[in-house]
């Protein structure tokens, strides 16, 4: 079977990438690809939501695995869903919300995959409460290197299981998966917003109220300087009550309102320091100083969604997405030396994120530890490549480490220091897929692979 080579990228469309490109329907089509000698490799690749080449296979093969999008079985009285782990996010969402049950961990982004979230061991704003997504998978349904469907858990192949969560898709392709679904009474939750001035007050605010709100994030001014310096608006919150939203006529109607859509790429000169410090400054002040309000679902995880490839905002060259989380001895001085770096350089950053985050990640290669998380949006020119590597040595000077589901750039010296289970996971590997068909562009990158 001749398939066809296709230019591939993440949403920060950069780097951009040819491989084969193949989109199963059945466990017969994988089996088939997979006795493909003509492609010497394959990565499974779900709705292009990660960045960098997390799920690109240059010169090798790519899986699209959006086919897998069936829910199989629910128990309504352990919350336990069974899905393919091709299903989206969203599409959970719409059938299992008018149930009153709601998603355990989300993403920034409701357009991913129940396989992508388990082989990024995606985390989102309860991180400090609920921990990682692959806290809530029971098991996952695995065809492995050797044509083999293995069924891997806590306690079945243990090994194979906490080298699949976090583990970039190189264990195999994810066919089920088993996860734990939220009991929920609304749609709705109840958010305080509050102003920062700086970044001393923000991390003061976080670590006074965590207990208090099961969800927590802050937009932050990465441009302000001096005493503004990290400046930002805290959004906290926790499930609204049905109380709460009594004047609600359907308080867990799934509610879509009308997208628009970004038609063509921004011209660079667009998002520029200037226009991005005026937005930043308008959003810090619209908010107001300290105020609570119900909001939906939607609005409060899943702003972006609302408007369709909003990543056409940084034009052709795309953008890098850079997150790095600091331990709580180093988080204060850490933060605030990337947060003088970005503002020194004018590197500006659209949206930047800045999360509490709990214990450490369980997977091999899972991202999250106790500390803080920062996430950036910065425009792609000729010199960032250089300045990301700079602010890489920034990290492992502060003992942190990037989230490899945004990376593009690290180099294996790094990533060995940052994730030093990359031996035990490489192990793993070996057992299961001896002759390597599975591999990505940032496992060749990162030296988890032979090239």
């Amino acid at each position: 079977m001749k398939l066809p080579m296709r230019n591939m990228s993440g949403w920060g469309r950069y780097p951009v990438q040819q491989g084969f490109v193949a989109r199963p329907h059945d466990l017969r089509d994988i089996r088939h690809l997979l006795a493909n000698r003509h492609v010497n490799n394959w990565i499974a690749y779900g709705l292009g939501r990660s960045y960098g080449d997390t799920a690109l296979n240059e010169n090798g093969g790519m899986m699209v695995m959006t086919a897998w999008n069936h829910m199989l079985r629910f128990d309504e009285t352990t919350g336990m869903l069974e899905c393919e782990a091709g299903v989206t996010f969203e599409e959970i969402l719409n059938v299992m919300l008018p149930r009153g049950y709601f998603l355990p961990v989300t993403p920034g982004t409701k357009f991913v995959t129940v396989g992508g979230a388990i082989a990024n061991d995606v985390h989102g704003k309860n991180h400090h409460v609920n921990g990682t997504f692959s806290r809530y998978v029971e098991s996952i349904t695995l065809l492995v290197a050797s044509g083999e469907v293995v069924t891997c858990s806590r306690t079945n192949h243990p090994d194979l299981f906490w080298a699949t969560v976090g583990g970039l898709g190189l264990t195999g392709i994810m066919l089920t998966v088993r996860f734990r679904m939220i009991r929920i009474e609304t749609a709705y939750f109840d958010v305080h917003y509050q102003r920062a001035a700086n970044l001393d007050e923000a991390l003061r605010l976080f670590r006074e109220s965590d207990g208090a709100y099961q969800y927590s994030v802050a937009w932050i001014d990465c441009l302000a300087k001096g005493s503004a310096l990290g400046r930002c608006v805290l959004m906290r919150g926790n499930h609204a009550t049905a109380e709460q939203v009594r004047r609600i006529r359907q308080p867990l109607a799934v509610r879509h309102g009308t997208k628009a859509a970004i038609p063509f790429d921004f011209p660079s000169f667009v998002l520029n320091p200037f226009t991005i410090k005026v937005f930043n400054q308008l959003y810090y002040y619209i908010h107001p100083r300290d105020a609570r309000k119900i909001v939906g679902y939607d609005s409060f995880f899943y702003p972006l969604d609302s408007i369709g490839q909003w990543n056409r905002m940084y034009g052709k060259r795309g953008f890098l997405q850079y997150q790095a989380v600091f331990p709580p001895e180093t988080c204060q001085a850490g933060l605030t030396e990337m947060l003088e770096k970005l503002s020194d350089a004018n590197r500006s950053s659209f949206l930047a994120v800045l999360k509490s985050s709990g214990e450490e990640g369980e997977g091999l290669l899972s991202f999250p530890q106790k500390g803080f998380t920062l996430a950036l949006d910065i425009p792609f020119d000729d010199t960032l490549l250089a300045f990301v590597s700079e602010l890489d040595e920034l990290v492992i000077r502060h003992r942190g480490r990037v989230y490899l589901a945004k990376d593009a750039t690290l180099t294996p010296a790094h990533f060995e220091t940052m994730y030093p289970r990359a031996k035990q996971f490489r192990q793993i590997i070996r057992k299961w897929d001896p002759e390597q068909r599975f591999s990505s562009s940032m496992a060749r990158r990162l030296n988890l692979v032979e090239g």
